[in-house]
């Protein structure tokens, strides 16, 4: 069985909703502390909402409302998008993060991919946002993806990479003769 609700005010709240019908300045707030007014006199909400003209879910609302936050309760909520969670410092710290290198900041890897990035701004600015987001920002933002190049120059012997170097500059003066190899098929005869 649904608990019934109760709409009687206590001996602080009816003085302060009866001001509150005659003097707040607010006409959503004075028509919704007369809401609560005619409850505390027993109306039901049907007849409630009837009278003021709005929905009787409406008026349940109200009641919840004003049962939470007072008078602060009845009076109409901000429009609009919510604030922007990607604010300035949020916007310095992804800078900050795609002028290093990851593995700086020691990760294991040494690329941002963008759920990367997205964790890494999350743990340093407790602000989680979702990757589509993320990318709408970095747009804004003038940062393009662009597909890192394979490179193996870490792994390279830097005394081969001389050796063959040199064995490259004698080969364009000419001066080498050529040598049969086993494994080219192609040769020039000498």
């Amino acid at each position: 069985m649904p608990r019934k609700t109760k709409y009687q005010l206590s001996k602080t709240q009816l003085p302060e909703i009866k001001e509150a019908i005659r003097k707040d300045p607010r006409p959503e707030v004075r028509q919704r502390a007369s809401a609560i007014h005619m409850l505390h006199l027993g109306y039901k909400p049907e007849e409630v909402g009837e009278q003021l003209m709005v929905s009787k879910p409406s008026i349940y609302n109200w009641h919840r409302r004003y049962r939470e936050d007072n008078l602060d309760g009845l009076a109409n909520q901000p429009k609009g998008r919510p604030k922007r969670k990607a604010d300035e410092a949020y916007c310095q710290a992804l800078e900050a993060a795609l002028d290093q290198d990851p593995s700086e900041l020691g990760y294991p890897f040494s690329v941002w991919s963008v759920e990367r990035l997205r964790d890494h701004l999350e743990r340093e600015t407790g602000v989680k946002l979702s990757v589509s987001h993320l990318r709408v920002i970095m747009r804004q933002k003038g940062f393009v993806y662009r597909r890192p190049k394979h490179d193996l120059t870490d792994l390279q012997d830097p005394d081969a990479k001389a050796h063959a170097r040199e064995l490259i500059e004698e080969l364009k003066k000419g001066s080498a003769k050529m040598t049969k190899s086993g494994s080219s098929l192609w040769m020039k005869p000498s």
